[in-house]
């Protein structure tokens, strides 16, 4: 699919392509239509030197929903790699999970910094030990950065208002920083269109749900209420009018 100004999940195209229609967002072809650099793009180079996290100390970064691993590789290289191409002296080590057996084993595949780099299938909904044990072995409590990158909704629409923010108050308890992009709600009605054109069921939780609306302040409000976190910097909007939005512990 080629790339368009709407995601193919939130406007038209063809159906029997349709990416949109993917129960968890598990897409077998994401960064076709949505490349790492559209997000890359908002996102300065020197985002953990501001955030304070120094050469000399290991680093922590947690990519959830990873799909097959394009962007996790294309955010450690922007992130930790400088211009020249020299790696930082600090180590830093990501660790990207998906639920989706096949994607991940993709991802690792094609994995080409296996050092730094470590991808594992999860479904964090049913789940999060094996954060705990990697968390472990580096010997820290929290991930020093999490992104969380249009998964909100696939969460939201399997697992109800308050999967959701099981979610975000999960993500908060194990990250210092957490960059979020909430979809927005105009991408709810177009996937549950979607998946009922081609004659699937219906999500679960669609129509029951009450958390509706700007979604990226609903997930901020409850952040900031509910998880000890505070909004410290919006990057703007990707390409497809979706906030990035980056938030610290307190």
């Amino acid at each position: 699919m080629t790339m368009a100004t709407c995601p193919p999940s939130c406007g038209t195209g063809d159906e029997k392509e349709e990416p949109g229609a993917a129960p968890y967002g598990n897409f077998i072809n994401y960064y076709t239509f949505n490349p790492p650099e559209n997000r890359l793009s908002l996102v300065p180079a020197t985002l953990l030197h501001e955030l304070g996290y120094s050469d000399g100390e290991a680093t922590l970064i947690l990519d959830v929903g990873c799909n097959s691993g394009e962007l996790s590789v294309a955010f450690y290289k922007h992130l930790v790699l400088q211009s020249e191409g020299k790696q930082r002296n600090g180590k830093v080590y990501l660790l990207g999970f998906d639920l989706d057996e096949s994607l991940i084993q993709r991802a690792q595949e094609t994995n080409p910094l296996q050092d730094s780099i470590t991808f594992i299938t999860l479904d964090i909904t049913k789940n999060s030990d094996q954060l705990k044990v990697f968390l472990s072995q580096h010997g820290c409590s929290q991930f020093h950065l999490c992104l969380c990158l249009a998964v909100t909704m696939w969460v939201h629409l399997n697992h109800g208002d308050s999967g959701l923010l099981q979610l975000l108050s999960r993500l908060a308890s194990i990250s210092q920083h957490l960059l979020l992009e909430a979809q927005p709600w105009k991408c709810y009605r177009s996937a549950a269109r979607r998946l009922r054109k081609l004659g699937r069921s219906d999500f679960d939780h669609f129509k029951t749900l009450k958390i509706r609306g700007d979604m990226a302040d609903h997930a901020r409000e409850h952040l900031e209420k509910h998880c000890g976190m505070e909004l410290i910097q919006s990057f703007g909007s990707t390409a497809w009018d979706r906030k990035l939005l980056l938030f610290k512990r307190k």
